[in-house]
């Protein structure tokens, strides 16, 4: 399994301004979940190892951005596969 990354999609100036760092910020908390979740695995089904990724990687944000990030759920559950098959990066 590859690192996961988060990229964002701006739709006005603004966003595309702040897309970098708010990028590094939700990749890194990302990251840190699924190591957390990789580490902690124990034969959970994928949805549970999912919404798992996505409840740690919104409780390593600050509470507005974590109440904002909308994750493409279908890539998400694609490094909870990752986990439940034991891939390593």
């Amino acid at each position: 399994m590859s690192e996961p990354h988060v990229t964002l999609e701006p739709r006005d100036p603004v966003q595309e301004k702040l897309r970098g760092p708010l990028e590094e910020q939700l990749t890194s908390a990302l990251q840190a979940a699924a190591d957390r979740v990789r580490d902690s695995y124990a034969g959970e089904p994928v949805e549970q190892v999912c919404q798992r990724l996505l409840d740690e990687t919104r409780g390593g944000l600050h509470p507005d951005i974590a109440a904002a990030f909308q994750p493409d759920m279908d890539e998400l559950c694609r490094v909870a596969i990752a986990i439940v098959r034991g891939e390593t990066t």
